[in-house]
């Protein structure tokens, strides 16, 4: 068995996960994970990373066939979230004096994943420290809250290379031709999009390496056009608008609501919208819906009323946009009632804890079905929309 070899000294030793169905238990994956891990190996023999538990057996095959009959002299943690560290306590059980290079919170965690005690083995770093592998040399950059507080990333020199821990990652496992932006940018705003501003911390960091290849936890090894990552993540994390557009995002319990927003986006289109994006919150993936409102700079949320209050699958994606910190945007309001429309209300309210949102004037009302009547306020929003 071989594994892949990235440069002269390092070789990927991750797995691709093609079983699992929800990442996180929430997000569809739909053409799996990736879980990256590699080796350096040099005088000093460094891990980075382990995997998942679900591919432990062959993350080990891996690292043994990296190895050749070598034994490894550091395993560093930029990430103790299970989905990378699941494997700790095997690997250091496995090599009695492996020592585990981690930042303080990391080390001062390990006892709550595993029952091994590391005490003694972990070497605890901060920012600006190094460690030599012979002509390799890591310097440790602390990423706290990207996206977990003991974050760390590492930067090795004399190969230029950023080990990222979960920033540039993307959904898709590596055997997947598609387009990094779009899962990535999934990736990024479900994942890690509350973090903005420390991932505009690490950034800034990173603007003073001279970095040529960057090493995510998931996804593919970057290696060319690196600008146009750190452009994207520079645009994700400042929460500014990626593309002009307009996302549509309806919660309908019968059908009437999906009509209104259907004729709202014909509506918008003729008038010259750049690109409408239109999902139902009942069916489609929630998380395809949250990537669209921070990629396009307006949103439409469209709603039935349900219990006085609004219907769930809306409430549940307003959930989502300000437990990530949805702002920066034009927002436009449009609520069905037969009897006592509240939808409007309280998705205004969660509107209104949001920064810097314009909230168009006109809030459409219509009542239990879609009107002639009702043409030339939809006609209206769309003007107040794209102004």
């Amino acid at each position: 068995m071989s594994v892949p070899s990235v440069s002269p000294a390092v070789r990927y030793i991750g797995c691709d996960d093609k079983t699992i169905d929800l990442f996180e238990s929430q997000y569809l994956v739909p053409n799996g994970i990736s879980y990256n891990s590699y080796v350096i190996l040099d005088d000093k023999i460094a891990i980075m990373d382990t995997a998942d538990r679900r591919v432990t057996e062959q993350w080990l095959a891996n690292l043994d066939a990296a190895l050749e009959g070598r034994t490894p002299d550091y395993l560093v943690v930029h990430h103790l979230e299970p989905d990378h560290a699941a494997n700790i306590q095997r690997v250091c059980e496995r090599y009695p004096d492996l020592r585990v290079v981690a930042s303080a919170k990391a080390a001062s965690m390990l006892p709550q994943f595993f029952t091994l005690d590391l005490t003694d083995r972990v070497i605890p770093v901060k920012e600006g420290d190094t460690l030599s592998l012979g002509s390799h040399v890591l310097t440790f950059v602390m990423a706290p809250m990207v996206h977990w507080p003991e974050v760390m990333v590492s930067y090795e020199s004399s190969e230029k290379a950023l080990f990222s821990a979960d920033a540039f990652g993307k959904f898709g496992a590596l055997d997947t031709e598609e387009d990094w932006d779009c899962e990535a940018r999934r990736y990024y705003f479900n994942i890690v999009g509350k973090y903005g501003g420390p991932v505009q911390t690490l950034l800034k960091k990173a603007a003073k390496l001279d970095i040529q290849t960057i090493y995510p936890l998931h996804g593919p090894i970057l290696t060319e056009n690196l600008g146009h990552y750190l452009e994207k993540y520079q645009i994700w994390s400042s929460y500014q608008p990626e593309d002009e557009g307009v996302t549509i995002a309806y919660a309908s319990i019968h059908g009437n609501t999906a009509q209104v927003a259907k004729q709202l986006a014909e509506i918008l289109t003729a008038k010259g919208a750049k690109k409408v994006s239109l999902f139902d919150l009942s069916r489609d993936d929630k998380a395809e819906a949250v990537e669209d409102a921070f990629r396009y700079s307006r949103l439409v949320l469209a709603a039935a009323s349900y219990d006085s209050g609004v219907f769930p699958p809306m409430e549940s994606f307003l959930c989502s946009l300000t437990a990530k910190a949805y702002q920066n945007r034009k927002v436009a309001l449009v609520e069905n009632g037969s009897w006592a429309p509240s939808a409007g209300r309280v998705m205004k309210g969660y509107v209104d804890k949001m920064k810097n949102i314009t909230l168009c004037p006109t809030v459409v009302t219509v009542k239990s079905t879609l009107k002639d009547a009702d043409l030339p306020k939809l006609e209206q929003l769309a003007e107040e929309l794209l102004a």
